[in-house]
């Protein structure tokens, strides 16, 4: 066998790709060291300026909402906020202003710049933080002296959560980029001293191969490690070479067989991943071996705890199944995965998994999120039971006097008046109820529309109360709490007045012999309030989620006996909900009556002098 001379060897070949790797091995390290650095030392100095900055913010947010008395000696919040803002160390914050809602600068911990007070700003960042009510942030080169500058805007509020201010401040960030710099020195003369070694160390390695083929076998070794990107290196046309070359076809040939098993594995993975429905496959015996992240929502259990876990008491349903080949029969189920605070329903439709031999190797199961359905469902046979039961009534009672009057009770001329009087009743009754039905079912679908105006609140709500006092038992009294200032708000009177008459009117059947019912109007932030308060038997608590539904009553028995469809305070929801406001129950006990309550956005200032 012809000897290989040295420069031709697999010694300096190995000694020269091991220079290489490492060089590349280096960079890579290095790029990702100085990366990382870079990024946590920026991290940190944005940290240690968010804290600041909080912190002033803080003592800010104070002076902004803090009352002055001039006349009685205090300061005024100009020197207060420049105070504050004196006490801020100039080196780790380089320019700081503070800014009023006005865009006015009122403090600033520049000593050499401090005509800039009382003057109105309008830098972009800090428009943005009195405008939208957002904390911004960038890092911005200053034209002159070309540093990198840290600038952050914050808004300040007050005690109501309103923006009265903003924060704005600039700082170096070249300190940060000093010390980058210093490291990267650092970095890379341990890296020269570390090549130097490794190479001198990799020369020694080298001169102790003695044949070719132990490169075959650390390659062997890699390829068992799944990394086929290597190739064994062919010096000639021996019988190395050729088991080389037979080497090098096996590694592409097992490289192209496990890419496709894994592209395939990928393409599967990324279904399961992106399914809406939840998939749980399992082996024979029902041991989990692969769950999608729909159905750890679902079913609110992490994959994390699924090792030696089966999927019958995964779905907690051996009480239903007691053996895992049953789960071919069943087919689907609806399992209950309610947590005690809301309801939730999963169905669960199994399917098997067969091989070659046709038998089953495993199970399918595929969640579905079914509680919406379950809950429209459930509604829709409430729905139809209450209507139902609504019609069945007066259906009744009509049906009862008519045959009594087909037997000959019309003939009487004292019963007959009588009867006929009930049925028209009946009618007038059943035609309410329908007509309540439509006007709900138009809001549903959304096929009304508001005929809103320009309205003073006030004596609109003084009108409507007017009108049942003038009809009201005499037994029952009328108070009325409202400031004497005007409320404008932007409404449908007509849509108000059934919600108001629905109110009121029940106020009024549930009003004991000499009670009182009191009518009170407020103003809370930007909207209105108006609550009606009765002295009747009140509400349960557990009840007053509910009365909005449809067909709700809190007394059935004596609601039906005041002639209630059930039907009213739903529609006055609706019609609230349409004009952006909240209706609700206040909590009362139970023998102090009952108080509703709405709210109703005001009109700004400026639009009413628009209007």
């Amino acid at each position: 066998m012809k000897k290989v001379g040295f420069f031709r060897s697999i010694q300096l070949k190995f000694i020269i790709i091991y220079i290489l790797l490492l060089l590349v091995a280096m960079q890579v390290i290095g790029s990702y060291f100085a990366r990382e650095i870079e990024r946590e030392l920026l991290e940190n100095f944005y940290s240690s300026i968010d804290d600041r900055v909080d912190l002033l913010n803080y003592n800010l947010e104070q002076a902004f909402s803090r009352e002055r008395n001039l006349d009685d000696g205090d300061i005024s919040l100009e020197q207060e906020v420049q105070g504050i803002v004196s006490e801020i160390d100039t080196v780790t914050i380089s320019s700081l202003q503070v800014v009023n809602s006005q865009s006015r600068v009122i403090g600033t911990n520049d000593y050499f710049n401090r005509q800039v007070i009382g003057k109105r700003t309008t830098i972009d960042i800090i428009q943005d933080a009195l405008r939208h009510d957002a904390s911004n942030s960038h890092i911005s080169v200053d034209q002159q002296s070309e540093e990198r500058l840290y600038v952050k805007a914050e808004p300040i509020y007050n005690t109501e959560g309103e923006v009265v201010g903003a924060i704005y401040v600039e700082t170096s960030l070249e300190g940060v980029y000093g010390q980058l710099q210093n490291i990267n020195r650092i970095f890379l003369r341990g890296s020269i001293l570390a090549i130097t070694i490794s190479a001198v160390l990799g020369i020694f390695v080298a001169r102790a191969i003695t044949r070719p083929i132990i490169e075959m076998r650390h390659q062997a070794q890699t390829m068992a490690r799944g990394d086929f990107s290597k190739k064994v290196n062919v010096y000639g046309t021996d019988e190395i070479s050729h088991l080389a070359e037979a080497f090098n076809d096996l590694n592409v040939r097992l490289k192209h067989s496990i890419a496709s098993t894994e592209e395939e594995r990928q393409k599967l993975q990324s279904v399961l991943a992106n399914m809406s429905e939840g998939v749980i496959a399992t082996e024979k015996d029902g041991k989990i071996t692969v769950i999608n992240g729909a159905a750890e929502l679902l079913l609110g259990r992490s994959s994390t705890k699924l090792k030696d876990q089966f999927l019958l008491e995964f779905l907690h349903v051996e009480d239903k199944i007691s053996n895992i080949t049953e789960l071919q029969e069943s087919g689907s189920m609806i399992i209950d995965v309610s947590d005690g605070k809301e309801e939730a329903l999963v169905k669960a439709t199994f399917s098997t998994i067969l091989n070659e031999d046709n038998e089953i190797s495993g199970f399918i199961a595929v969640l579905t999120d079914v509680t919406e359905q379950e809950r429209i469902e459930q509604e829709r046979r409430e729905f139809v039971s209450n209507v139902s039961h609504e019609l069945r009534t007066p259906l009744t009672t009509m049906r009862s006097y008519l045959e009594a009057l087909a037997d000959g009770a019309w003939e009487d001329e004292q019963l007959a008046p009588k009867f006929l009087n009930v049925t028209q009743n009946e009618t007038e009754r059943m035609i309410r109820l329908v007509n309540d039905l439509l006007q709900l079912s138009r809001m549903d679908q959304r096929e009304y529309t508001l005929q809103r105006e320009r309205t003073e609140f006030t004596s609109y709500f003084n009108e409507v109360i007017d009108r049942f006092e003038m009809n009201v038992r005499e037994d029952i009294q009328f108070e009325r709490i409202s400031p004497k200032r005007k409320f404008y708000v932007w409404l449908d009177k007509d849509k108000m007045t059934q919600v108001l008459d629905n109110i009121i009117s029940n106020a009024i059947k549930y009003s004991p012999e000499g009670g009182k019912i009191t009518f009170s109007l407020q103003q809370k932030n930007r909207q209105l309030l108006v609550s009606i308060k009765d002295e009747g038997i009140g509400i349960p608590a557990e009840m007053r989620d509910k009365i909005f539904e449809r067909f709700y009553r809190a007394d059935k028995a004596r609601t039906r006996q005041l002639g209630g469809s059930g039907l009213g305070l739903a529609i006055s929801k609706e019609i609230v909900d349409a004009h952006y406001g909240e209706i609700w129950v206040e909590k009362t006990l139970e023998d102090e009556g009952t108080t509703i309550s709405f709210t109703l956005p005001l009109m700004s200032q400026t639009r009413r002098l628009r209007s």
